[in-house]
């Protein structure tokens, strides 16, 4: 099944079934914030293409905004956590055995921004699981790294739904 196919039964499924957009858009961007299963799921695409259903179809967006940003929080909150309490086990840990220097990434932008980078890393696809995790692996303070883990949570998810939701009715209104 292609990316396109997933993110079309995805949106199709949230059309036609309203009540479960919160849920199924928690779990995406849990999942595209947890370090080891942002690799495996294609969330992005898909959260923008629920962000264009909100807005096609009127559905409330600040409910699934919540979700998104709750999401967001508690998959990063979950990769800190990892990384803070297996340290040094991570590294032998898959996808790290098999691609090292994601882990080598992570660590060389935490130590160059620091808290900030905390915040930024979010918004880079390839950084945005593995950040958190080193963030745990290099101790940083958790109320630290939660104030950046919360604030870019809901910049992301207003900034991954709110261009769909708002821009279609922006366009509707002028075209």
């Amino acid at each position: 099944m292609s990316i396109n196919e997933v993110m079309q039964y995805t949106t199709e499924f949230v059309r036609q079934h309203q009540v479960w957009a919160v849920p199924i858009v928690f779990f995406l961007a849990f999942g595209e914030s947890l370090a080891f299963l942002s690799l495996l799921l294609p969330a992005t695409v898909i959260l923008l293409g629920v962000g264009a259903l909100i807005g096609e179809a009127g559905i409330p967006f600040w409910p699934i905004f919540a979700g998104a940003a709750a999401g967001a929080f508690f998959g990063d909150w979950l990769s800190y956590w990892i990384g803070f309490h297996y340290r040094d086990r991570v590294p032998h840990l898959w996808p790290f055995t098999r691609h090292p220097q994601m882990l080598a990434r992570g660590h060389a932008f935490f130590e160059r921004w620091g808290m900030p980078g905390a915040f930024i890393g979010r918004f880079f696809g390839p950084l945005r699981a593995v950040v958190p995790l080193v963030a745990g692996i290099c101790g940083m303070p958790q109320r630290y790294f939660q104030l950046a883990n919360f604030t870019s949570a809901l910049v992301w998810g207003f900034g991954i739904l709110a261009p769909g939701a708002f821009g279609i009715q922006w366009l509707s209104h002028w075209f």
